[in-house]
């Protein structure tokens, strides 16, 4: 079984945000993420900016819309 470790990237520097995750669904206020045994967390404004298969490491980015 793969799990992947969600990390987000602020300003060029990489802050882990979960490890283990099983699910991340994209939603209109962001992504949410889970795994087997935590509760499922939402990072609002998140948006996909890499996936790495072989490292499995997927990176966030929160991005800033104008309204």
């Amino acid at each position: 079984m793969c799990q992947m470790n969600v990390m987000l990237d602020k300003e060029g520097q990489q802050e882990l945000v979960m490890e283990n995750v099983t699910q991340l669904e994209v939603v209109n206020d962001g992504i949410i993420i889970s795994t087997f045994f935590d509760e499922p967390k939402l990072i609002p404004g998140a948006v996909v900016k890499t996936i790495d298969f072989t490292a499995g490491t997927t990176i966030l980015e929160v991005k800033q819309f104008c309204k």
